[in-house]
């Protein structure tokens, strides 16, 4: 448990949950919520977890395990039930980060059940989807924030905190590249810290959303409590990581770019319809899963290892072991180019 946690029992956070989200959810999908969540509240009761700051990936994990496995013959949660309940206990903890009640990185963590055959996979965004929703953006939403965000998460492979950090001066329109900087002092670090410093290249498209944007009329001119020009802004100065977070999770639902419901939801009266409950949706994807999207994908292109390390900031070994998601027949295929012919 993190000291910088405020203590809530789960019974509290239920109630808290539920009188926050009255006013924006209908009756019925309310009443859903309460017993998705109140069989995760009494499950936590029968564990013993009196505190919600003690709640944990873990926890989530064997929850999981329980609904799936130990729920009674008569309560079984298929694939679908699943997904529907975990993504109503994801929301549920996304609400109690505002509360300071469970670490701000758990939510994003909580990976969905995947339904075979509704085009997802909460561990990643593959590249076919990351393509059709930049294609969205460009045409539709041409140099917004949104769309310089994932631009800028998907071809340079970098966290939330990252692209919140960078500032309009860190972009060089005449070398085509984002400076990556570590600032603690002034409310923007890095996750590796100074380690964590780096200078990207952009391509000359990529390059040119970002220069549109920055010239843009639509673009808040506008700088943080430090006096500083982010590169990204809202009306109210540099978005939050919660912020780009919702970006990410809104703009990765099918429905959002014109394609159909996997789920076979009505997008007019679908509870996940709403900018703040968009993570619900069992396609939207995390920052994270943006992210070791793209790593995979720079390496299904080979790009060697090294660079997609330097570029991402992720050692080697970690890259292998938790981002790089590819099959092991990609990685044949990656390999075959290497191989001589001659020996």
């Amino acid at each position: 448990m993190s000291d910088d946690l405020d203590p809530i029992t789960p019974e509290a956070a239920l109630v808290q949950y539920l009188d926050a989200r009255r006013y924006d959810l209908r009756e019925t999908t309310l009443r859903t919520h309460e017993s998705r969540i109140r069989s995760f509240v009494d499950w936590l009761k029968d564990q013993d977890i009196q505190n919600m700051n003690d709640v944990d990936l873990r926890v989530v994990h064997d929850y999981r395990v329980y609904k799936r496995e130990d729920n009674g013959e008569n309560d079984t949660c298929n694939d679908v039930t699943m997904q529907g309940q975990v993504s109503t206990v994801r929301r549920f903890l996304d609400h109690m980060v505002d509360y300071d009640a469970v670490p701000e990185s758990l939510p994003e963590r909580i990976r969905l059940p995947n339904v075979e055959g509704d085009g997802s996979n909460g561990d990643l965004l593959d590249s076919g989807r990351a393509n059709a929703i930049l294609d969205y953006l460009r045409e539709y939403r041409y140099a917004s924030a949104q769309h310089v965000a994932l631009l800028l998460m998907w071809r340079t492979s970098a966290r939330r905190g990252g692209i919140r950090a960078l500032d309009a001066n860190d972009f060089d329109a005449d070398e085509r590249a984002l400076s990556y900087r570590h600032r603690p002092k002034t409310g923007t670090p890095l996750k590796n810290g100074e380690r964590g410093e780096r200078d990207v290249s952009l391509s000359p498209h990529v390059a040119a959303v970002v220069d549109d944007y920055l010239g843009s009329p639509d673009r808040h001119n506008v700088t943080d409590d430090h006096g500083r020009a982010p590169l990204l802004t809202t009306e109210f100065g540099r978005p939050s990581v919660t912020t780009i977070q919702n970006w990410v999770y809104r703009l990765t639902r099918p429905c959002v770019i014109g394609e159909p419901c996997p789920h076979d939801y009505d997008p007019d009266t679908c509870e996940y319809n709403a900018t703040d409950t968009a993570s619900g949706c069992p396609s939207s994807v995390s920052p994270h899963a943006v992210r070791t999207g793209s790593i995979t994908a720079h390496r299904d292109a080979g790009t060697p290892r090294e660079v997609v390390s330097d570029r991402g900031d992720v050692s080697e070994k970690i890259l292998e072991k938790h981002y790089d998601k590819a099959s092991k027949r990609q990685r044949m295929r990656r390999r075959r180019d290497h191989l001589p012919e001659d020996i």
